[in-house]
């Protein structure tokens, strides 16, 4: 919301989200996240955490994301 008078331009700064190909990376981000959104395509599954600041993308095996999705805390929502 700008709160300038219509004159003045006004900049929203959006967050793209970002990729991790680490699993130590994946977990430790885990730690902090709100959610878990899981979109299962095919051989490919990605996993997606939701942090305070940002969007984290992880692209894996069905097999490995299962496993990790026993090792994580916060709720897990699937697409």
């Amino acid at each position: 919301m700008c709160i300038f008078r219509t004159t003045t331009l006004c900049m929203e700064i959006i967050y793209l989200p970002r990729e991790i190909t680490s699993e130590e990376e994946f977990l430790r981000i885990a730690k902090t996240a709100d959610e878990c959104r899981v979109k299962k395509s095919g051989d490919v599954v990605k996993l997606k955490l939701r942090t305070k600041r940002e969007l984290v993308t992880f692209k894996t095996n069905p097999n490995k994301a299962d496993e990790l999705q026993g090792k994580i805390d916060c709720s897990i929502v699937d697409l």
